[in-house]
């Protein structure tokens, strides 16, 4: 099953430069997801009945041509495998013209809400999905993120109310800007970077102080989300 949803690209999805931020983008694929799921009967909507949460564990987008202010975009997106534990869900952005500007594959776990725990995905629930053979990446998993061994700089960040999701943890897209805020100046100041990859291993709580450690490795932008006291690894972020 493919399932679509069309966006504008607003004043509040942009930056100085007039491109949609890769947050913006996020958000918009992420709900093209809910909706899907929506469909499915696994939705946000279903999880009092259901008593099941999709969880996010990894993000993989490469942005071929950055859309901008007042562009349409058409949001594609479908499941692609089912493994067990493990849902793979990707997407394809095309603009007016019906050009492709985006790509992007994602994977998933479903949790039991009352048992904290991951459930496998049962062969009714996949079905309910109804997978598509199609790949926008070669690759058919995502690859395991690891943590550069070298920093060269640091920031703290305070998790506020407005950054809380419907699982009251770190919404998923706003590491995106976290990352952001530990970039160097010269980098995503007034521009978006076209590949990044997002790696989820601990969720942030309200309230929490994290730390934001900038490297570089291998000429790819790492950011490594962390605990303030740096015992915890929180996010793996890859950006070039």
């Amino acid at each position: 099953m493919f399932v679509e949803h069309k966006f504008y690209i607003g004043l509040s999805d942009i930056n100085t430069e007039k491109e949609l931020t890769n947050t913006c983008l996020l958000r918009y694929l992420e709900d093209v997801a809910g909706l899907h799921s929506e469909i499915a009967g696994y939705g946000v909507t279903d999880m009092n009945t259901t008593r099941k949460s999709w969880i996010l564990l990894s993000w993989k987008v490469k942005v071929i041509s950055r859309p901008l202010i007042n562009d349409s975009l058409s949001i594609r997106t479908w499941s692609r495998c089912i493994d067990k534990f493990y849902a793979f869900r990707d997407f394809e952005v095309r603009n007016q013209y019906d050009e492709i500007v985006c790509i992007a594959t994602s994977k998933w776990v479903l949790i039991d809400i009352d048992k904290g725990k991951l459930v496998k995905i049962s062969n009714d629930i996949a079905q309910k999905y109804k997978p598509e053979n199609k790949n926008v990446f070669e690759e058919h998993d995502l690859e395991k993120l690891k943590e550069p061994s070298d920093c060269i700089s640091k920031i703290s960040f305070k998790i506020t109310r407005n950054l809380i999701d419907i699982n009251r943890h770190l919404h998923n897209i706003y590491y995106l800007d976290i990352a952001k805020e530990a970039l160097p100046e010269n980098i995503g100041l007034s521009s978006e970077l076209n590949y990044f990859e997002i790696m989820y291993k601990k969720e942030i709580k309200l309230g929490e102080t994290i730390k934001a450690i900038y490297s570089i490795e291998n000429d790819c932008h790492y950011v490594t989300i962390k605990s303030e006291d740096e015992n915890i690894v929180h996010s793996i972020i890859r950006l070039k």
